[in-house]
């Protein structure tokens, strides 16, 4: 693997990431929760930004921008075509198909709509590396603010296809509170219970429950299982449509 990845907090529980060509020397920064420690993780590692990479609009994930931009004016700003008057100053506007490269590194973007109406993912192929922002969390989904849940549902489903060994960072450490709800539906999944407990001795010891994997999610979160004949029984939905299950369980998630 070429790329170096580092990954810490922001905000409360916003993630920052950082993708570095030790080659190239070139670094991005996979959207801007916050200015201060993304410029910190920089200089400790004596890594210049040359990009920043955003997923969609909303304000914990752009707000940085500005500062990042400050210290880094050449740094290219590449986001959603579809979000672009939301976000702002983008240098480069994307969609899907596009390929976006830092260094050596290239990522190919995904549009997956339903969190926002333009919400995108970045894939490294060659690095076995997904971006995915608020689109798939660990054992969870974001909310479908802009977008109706089918329209979430096929762009977890794209993301689902990738190949099994695609690790996969998330814009939020969410992962604790996405294992509860996962064992409300899917009690019996013995791979599930594993999990959640890892998780929790990981955040006990103040540790990252990221990155997952698309193999783990497939047989982990709810959200990509909404053909699974367990979690249909528990909802009372056995042999139902897989998008009217998986509208259920994101009502369901909506109000815990």
């Amino acid at each position: 693997m070429a790329a170096h990845i580092h990954q810490f907090l922001c905000l409360k529980d916003n993630f920052g990431v950082l993708v570095h060509d030790p080659r190239a020397r070139t670094t991005a920064s996979i959207d801007a929760p916050e200015a201060t420690p993304i410029l910190a993780a920089l200089a400790a590692r004596e890594w210049e930004l040359t990009e920043i990479l955003i997923t969609h609009h909303h304000a914990d994930h752009i707000q940085g921008i500005a500062g990042l931009k400050a210290k880094y004016p050449r740094a290219r700003v590449v986001g959603p075509a579809k979000e672009a008057t939301k976000i702002g100053g983008l240098d480069r506007a994307i969609g899907e198909g596009d390929v976006v490269a830092t260094g050596a590194l290239a990522a190919k973007v995904i549009e997956v709509p339903g969190h926002t109406s333009g919400h995108v993912a970045y894939w490294f192929a060659d690095e076995d590396i997904l971006f995915a922002g608020d689109t798939l969390f660990a054992m969870g989904c974001g909310r479908s603010f802009e977008e109706r849940p089918p329209v979430l549902f096929r762009s977890l489903m794209k993301l689902a296809a990738l190949p099994g060994e695609t690790q996969v960072y998330c814009g939020h450490e969410y992962t604790l509170a996405n294992a509860r709800f996962a064992l409300t539906v899917d009690p019996s999944n013995a791979i599930l219970k594993e999990r959640a407990g890892l998780a929790a001795r990981q955040r006990e010891a103040g540790e990252y429950t990221l990155p997952t994997t698309i193999t783990i999610e497939l047989a982990t979160n709810p959200f990509l299982r909404a053909d699974d004949p367990d979690i249909q029984a528990r909802l009372g939905m056995t042999g139902s449509d897989p998008v009217a299950v998986f509208t259920e369980l994101r009502e369901r998630k909506n109000k815990t």
